[in-house]
């Protein structure tokens, strides 16, 4: 296991943050304090729907799977160097988001790896709670498989990723394909991951501010995903942080802020792998917020990179 950033004996936590890296402050304020709850995550995808992230098409193609469920698109870039392929999954706490949201940095991968990289639609809770989005993750999985010599894919270099519920998303997916059998993922890259229903019962996180995602919003976001249910002790592959078992998982990329709401758990999902025997590489950035690459500046710089020299390894 490698760690970057803080090596000592974890002087921050989840309910301990540091202050926020200076060059988070503008992003801070533009969308430090965004609300998610019964009342706001309709608007969400509204404005996700009429405000999308620049997307420059420059060096990639962009095309569409229509083909059964939920649309799948495809960055292809302009230049091949791999045969490899990366499936990234976007965030949004499970209630809100869409593959556009992330398409500049699909588009990055592609364009800096040489590889396709898939974005995958999924179904959102509460109308369509666990197992929704799995499933439609399951299915792209299968799908993607089932068009590799088409895309010019190698099926066995194709590495399962997202960003924050999109993280989990990947993670639990990971364990549901790990235990069917079968084509396994040449590695997971999750990018602060949501992964621990748990998270949202510790009150004392409600005090400390968490930047763009609070314990408040994670406190909607769960059950609305888990259809009202209390936990996911009982729903497998619902929450990746309940799995017991972790042997036997493809090499993983695990990243998150050391302001983030997520440090606890993503800290102790990494170590968890890691102890299992897989091979994990793990970024803990200094104050960190969640979601803090989706603006540019040099924190985001250097922790993209080290997730692009991460798949290259995998995909090439």
């Amino acid at each position: 296991m490698t760690i970057s950033a803080q090596t000592d004996p974890h002087p921050h936590s989840s309910a301990n943050p540091p202050p926020i890296a200076p060059e988070l402050a503008a992003l801070d304020k533009k969308l430090g304090k965004l609300v998610v709850n019964r009342f706001t995550y309709r608007l969400l995808r509204l404005l996700g729907r009429l405000v999308r992230p620049p997307f420059d098409p420059a060096g990639v193609s962009l095309s569409y799977d229509h083909s059964g469920g939920e649309r799948i698109a495809i960055i292809t870039p302009d230049t091949r160097r791999g045969d490899g392929a990366l499936i990234l999954f976007h965030g949004g706490g499970f209630v809100f988001g869409r593959p556009e949201d992330i398409f500049p940095k699909a588009a990055m991968f592609a364009k800096t790896l040489g590889v396709p990289v898939i974005c995958p639609a999924y179904r959102l809770a509460p109308q369509a709670p666990f197992p929704a989005a799995l499933d439609d993750g399951h299915a792209a999985w299968h799908r993607v498989l089932a068009r590799a010599e088409a895309l010019g894919i190698d099926p066995v270099k194709i590495v399962i990723g997202g960003y924050s519920a999109g993280g989990g998303l990947a993670a639990n997916l990971v364990h549901r394909i790990h235990d069917e059998g079968g084509q396994q993922p040449a590695a997971q890259l999750l990018i602060y991951p949501m992964l621990d229903d748990r998270t949202a019962q510790r009150r004392e996180l409600d005090t400390p501010r968490h930047s763009i995602w609070s314990n408040a919003n994670n406190r909607f976001a769960w059950p609305a995903y888990l259809g009202g249910k209390r936990d996911a002790q009982a729903l497998p592959y619902a929450a990746a942080a309940r799995r017991a078992d972790l042997s036997g998982l493809p090499p993983a990329w695990v990243g998150v802020g050391s302001c983030d709401l997520f440090l606890d758990e993503v800290r102790d999902y990494a170590r968890r792998l890691a102890e299992a025997g897989v091979a994990v590489s793990f970024e803990e950035v200094a104050g960190g917020i969640h979601a803090f690459d989706m603006d540019a500046n040099p924190l985001a710089s250097a922790f993209t990179l080290l997730q692009v020299d991460f798949t290259r390894h995998h995909v090439a």
